[in-house]
């Protein structure tokens, strides 16, 4: 079970847009990421309509809370949870040079999701272990 909570839950918008880029799971649109997911008539008078790649975005971001949560343990398994998500940033990132399917801005915005989330886990753990080190105290 130790295990599991060191694997980035980011990993899970990288599966699902490449199950629906690859055909996986049918949308029957010929640009997936704009098809309506759900629309809800506003006090405005106004259609507000969420489109699958809004929903992917939002995934994305709800999960970033978490993983930033996550980066605030202390121990030696945050080192493995940091490699784990430093490698889920690079395969998005040759995922979107090298896949013409990755080359729009909902993968490209996942992708910005992911490395905010290295930059801020390995932030926030330097943060915290400065705090952890006391230098000079009296004996």
């Amino acid at each position: 079970m130790q295990l599991l909570a060191n694997v980035p839950l980011l990993i899970v918008p990288f599966i699902a847009y490449n199950l629906v880029a690859l055909g996986l799971v049918d949308v029957n649109a010929t640009d997936p990421w704009t098809s309506p997911v759900m629309q809800l008539a506003m006090v405005s008078g106004a259609n507000w309509v969420m489109n699958l790649g809004d929903l992917m975005i939002v995934l994305g971001l709800f999960l970033l809370f978490f993983e930033i949560l996550k980066a605030t343990r202390i121990g030696a398994d945050t080192i493995i949870d940091h490699l784990l998500s430093t490698f889920v940033f690079i395969a998005f990132l040759i995922e979107f040079l090298l896949v013409q399917a990755a080359a729009n801005s909902v993968f490209f915005i996942l992708m910005a999701i992911t490395f905010v989330d290295v930059i801020a886990g390995f932030s926030v753990s330097i943060r915290s272990a400065t705090r952890d080190v006391s230098v000079g105290g009296p004996y």
